[in-house]
């Protein structure tokens, strides 16, 4: 799969088709992410490009998701990590089973229309995402009301620019940057951030990923939405509530040998500290 929303990495990326053919049959090539998935009898995807392709692809396998090899074309790559010049390397490990299969939690979710139930006719919107759904204040950019919910029980009514739900994948995402805790990718648990809430005892909630959570906002600007994994869901009407649980799909990701969770978020976001002499170089 090579990303053609980033056609400033696509050269790259075909650059590097003929070295993923040396070792694998190509049997489907995936530019178009938001199409449907092609069928094919892969067995699995490497994903050309960045954090945000790795998103687009989980989102275009839906529930069939493969083992996904995620080479980093873009900046941070989080989860596509491996640079294109350890990919061969990286490939040699994969046909010779020398890797490990990480499953990380992905989340439903449902956006409730006019109604009390959570029927298929109640059901205005859904789908999945990896990364985190947040509502966000739009035009005029006043602070929204948030009512957050855990399994049916009021948790508190925010007054805040937004309000994130975030995977543990996600947590180094948009939620590490309003100030939510970093939580180990194969961690089975949702993180509640706030957004520059007004009251500053609201901090985030960590809780089980078994629980479900609802959002409502009761008094909505003009321009308030639903973001699901960076893409504009919909926007929100006061009679409106997004539910978000566990999914039963779960993101497949391949990690080859030598790529530790921390040296990982070391290296991504610049933690100080002098590496052992044996990781350097």
């Amino acid at each position: 799969m090579r990303d053609a929303n980033k056609p400033e990495l696509l050269d790259d990326a075909i650059e590097l088709h003929p070295l993923i053919e040396k070792h694998f049959e190509v049997v489907a090539t995936v530019e178009d992410f938001s199409a449907a998935m092609p069928a094919s009898t892969a067995e699995v995807a490497v994903v050309l490009g960045g954090d945000g392709s790795m998103l687009r692809a989980a989102r275009l396998m839906g529930d069939a998701q493969l083992p996904v090899l995620g080479v980093n074309l873009g900046r941070l790559g989080f989860l596509a990590d491996v640079r294109p010049e350890y990919l061969e390397s990286a490939l040699r490990c994969v046909a010779t089973g020398r890797y490990r299969l990480v499953r990380h939690l992905m989340f439903q979710w449902h956006v409730r229309k006019d109604g009390i139930g959570w029927e298929k006719n109640d059901i205005r919107l859904q789908g999945v995402g990896l990364n985190e759904a947040a509502i966000l204040a739009g035009p005029p950019f006043a602070m929204l009301e948030v009512q957050l919910y855990i399994d049916g029980e009021l948790v508190t009514t925010y007054s805040c620019d937004g309000l994130i739900v975030s995977t543990p994948v996600g947590s180094t995402a948009h939620s590490l940057s309003a100030g939510g805790p970093i939580l180990r990718k194969d961690l089975q648990a949702f993180v509640v951030s706030p957004i520059s809430p007004h009251t500053l005892t609201n901090r985030p909630i960590v809780d089980s990923a078994q629980r479900i959570y609802e959002i409502a906002v009761p008094n909505p600007l003009a321009e308030a939405t639903l973001v699901v994994d960076g893409n504009v869901a919909c926007q929100l009407k006061a009679t409106d509530r997004v539910r978000i649980s566990r999914a039963v799909a779960e993101f497949q990701l391949i990690e080859v040998e030598g790529r530790g969770y921390y040296r990982t978020l070391r290296e991504k976001l610049g933690w100080g500290g002098r590496l052992p002499a044996r990781e350097s170089g």
